[in-house]
């Protein structure tokens, strides 16, 4: 039902906005229906299936556009083609993966929607402790697959996330305390690059590709597989909490005191302070420890305050992700923006909540729907998991916290209201923590929670040259610069 829906509203869209006739993608649309295996398949607009429907959604309906096609390739070969064909027509194009990016056009387009829905196998492969991963799984899936075999991957913390934008971007997960980022856990990339070429891209067989695929999402190419290294995975402990708004100088307080004081790197934790209109201020909690049972002592100060709700439990590691409420604003219009900073402390912990009480009510009534902000407490040593450098983060002597502010709201005219405020609130956090003495010059941020309009040099850095020519040395055509996103 939803997909008719959504196949009512593109095809709608694409009238309204002119896409159908845009004789020269169409035609483009043509010749890769007619280029490509009977593994693959082109949709269009009109199509009943729901297919393109399906892969033009995406989780926030922002990022979502009518596109004068859907192509769903079914091999590394037929990518080849589709972009060969792509690149001589100069035709604009997107691909999706889980279409979780909020940014509208990083992996949206009115021209020609690549969905890679059909690279959905998990192989794991006990004997080199890897396994295999489409880039068209969200983590549930992958998890999943990997849980009959007791072994995990460093993947998303929340239910719902894409798996390939995720990967390509850095990837924090419950478990980088203790393995580092997901692009330090890849055992390599098949990898489709824009002359249509299939490679396999390792740190031996091609270091400037390695360095520049892990952070630098789709700039080289496309991704058709992600061989991840795998570890045995037990039960875990945690799930999530809710807290009443009141208690927020008590959730402040506990939260500095976890960051100040627990080592133990299979401890995480993910709070989130919540604004939405018929509730008001509420804290969610997200709780993990990497074994059935905590020590005791981490995690008291968040267990002994009252709760709204409670699900702690010993579980698998799959049942504390999906358990996760990340879905409950799935469909709205929706845009991520990033703080780095060096510490949680309590200045820093005062303004977080102050943004949050500021923004909330009054965003609020210009439609918002959910207006949050998240504390990532990761420990200062988790670079150092990684030895080779890679594009993102382009600092690995020290590591910054990418706190993560996030608005939700329901109609295109609050986009810009919207857009502007999570601008400002990252600017005043941003601002309070150098006024306070943190030192943030230079400080990436995140490119999976940066707003579109964030300089790429305050995502790679010093990096950003190195980034530059290797893009041109593969792609001196600018064929991935026909698709949104960071672009070098």
């Amino acid at each position: 039902m939803r997909s008719l829906f959504v196949l009512i509203a593109v095809y709608l869209a694409s009238t309204r906005l002119g896409v159908r006739g845009d004789s020269s993608v169409n035609d483009t649309c043509t010749q890769i229906a007619k280029a490509i295996s009977d593994k693959s398949d082109v949709y269009w607009p009109v199509d009943l299936t729901g297919h393109y429907a399906e892969d033009v959604i995406h989780w926030a309906s922002s990022s979502a556009q009518a596109s004068a096609c859907s192509v769903e390739p079914g091999t590394a070969q037929d990518v080849a083609v589709i972009l060969q064909i792509i690149g001589k027509n100069k035709s604009p194009f997107a691909v999706r993966g889980g279409g979780h990016a909020s940014n509208p056009g990083f992996s949206s387009t009115k021209g020609v929607q690549i969905a890679m829905s059909r690279f959905s196998q998990v192989v794991y492969n006990s004997a080199t402790q890897t396994a295999d991963v489409g880039p068209g799984l969200v983590w549930d899936d992958v998890y999943a697959a990997l849980a009959p075999h007791n072994v995990n991957v460093v993947g998303g913390r929340v239910t719902g996330v894409g798996m390939a934008g995720f990967t390509l971007g850095g990837g924090y997960s419950y478990l980088t305390n203790q393995r580092g980022l997901t692009v330090d856990n890849i055992a390599a990339f098949e990898l489709v690059l824009p002359n249509g070429t299939v490679t396999t891209v390792t740190e031996q067989s091609n270091p400037d590709l390695w360095f520049g695929v892990r952070g630098g999402f789709n700039n080289f190419g496309i991704v058709t597989k992600f061989t991840l290294n795998t570890f045995p995975q037990g039960q875990v402990w945690g799930g999530s909490i809710t807290i009443i708004g009141d208690l927020i100088d008590k959730v402040n307080d506990a939260t500095v005191k976890f960051f100040n004081t627990v080592t133990d790197p299979k401890a995480s934790l993910l709070p989130t302070y919540n604004f939405l209109p018929v509730i008001g201020t509420e804290i969610s909690l997200l709780i993990f420890y990497d074994a059935p049972t905590p020590p005791p002592g981490i995690f008291d100060d968040f267990l002994a305050l009252p709760a709204l709700a409670k699900d702690i439990s010993t579980r698998s590691f799959l049942s504390l992700v999906t358990s996760s409420p990340a879905n409950a604003t799935a469909g709205s219009r929706a845009v991520f923006h990033t703080v780095a900073v060096e510490t949680y402390d309590d200045t820093f912990m005062e303004a977080v909540k102050n943004e949050s009480l500021f923004w909330g009510p009054r965003l609020a009534l210009e439609g918002a729907s959910f207006v949050s902000y998240d504390i990532e407490p990761f420990l200062p040593t988790i670079l150092t998991h990684g030895t080779s450098a890679s594009a993102y983060p382009p600092v690995r002597t020290k590591s910054y916290l990418p706190t993560n502010l996030y608005y939700a709201w329901s109609t295109a005219l609050s986009d810009a209201t919207m857009h502007d405020a999570i601008r400002q609130s990252a600017a005043q956090l941003t601002r309070v923590a150098q006024q306070s003495g943190q030192s943030l010059d230079g400080a990436p941020l995140y490119g999976n929670y940066a707003i579109f309009d964030t300089p790429l040099e305050s995502i790679y850095g010093s990096n950003l040259p190195r980034l530059k020519a290797i893009k041109k040395q593969y792609d001196p055509e600018n064929v991935m610069g026909l698709a949104g996103g960071w672009k070098f």
